[in-house]
């Protein structure tokens, strides 16, 4: 597993970022019973940036909590079984991998919404990590049905983690 995190932001945290973003993920590809060797890339930055990204690549000029751009394409959420037939160019021709695709976080986001929900800002990166790697495997929430499954499946993460409000 390749786990890729880079971070453009100057905001100090008091706990280690990255052992929480790699353990949200690698909790994600088991709960989500993925079959394969991954790689996922994780852009920390501030709402400036994720701005930019948001015009950029969804024509929504405003900041963000968290943007995803997966590089694999499901018949349906989470179903992995045809990944090797239909999605041949997502793995990574040096490693083998499964290039799961891009998560990108505005730290500045993270800090407001955790004071915003009343819980501490490792419980809210770990759950915009977990949101992100539901849509990484396929899932969205434009459909109610969708929404609720997607909630579920991110709670029920954070919770095998111990991550709680």
């Amino acid at each position: 597993m390749t786990i890729n995190i880079e971070s453009e932001t100057t905001l100090e945290m008091d706990f280690d970022y990255e052992e929480v973003i790699k353990a949200v993920i690698n909790a994600a590809m088991d709960y989500e019973k993925c079959p394969y060797e991954a790689e996922v890339s994780v852009l920390l930055t501030d709402d400036e940036e994720i701005r930019k990204l948001n015009k950029e690549f969804r024509g929504i000029d405003k900041a963000t909590d968290v943007l995803s751009f997966p590089m694999v394409e499901y018949d349906l959420p989470g179903d992995f079984s045809m990944i090797e037939e239909t999605n041949e160019d997502s793995f990574h021709p040096e490693t083998g991998e499964l290039m799961l695709g891009d998560i990108v976080i505005s730290v500045e986001r993270v800090k407001k919404q955790a004071e915003e929900y009343g819980h501490s800002f490792k419980r809210e990166l770990a759950f915009l990590t977990a949101h992100s790697m539901f849509h990484l495997f396929g899932y969205d929430h434009m459909e109610e049905e969708e929404r609720i499954r997607m909630e579920e499946k991110q709670n029920n993460l954070l919770e095998v983690l111990q991550i709680f409000r």
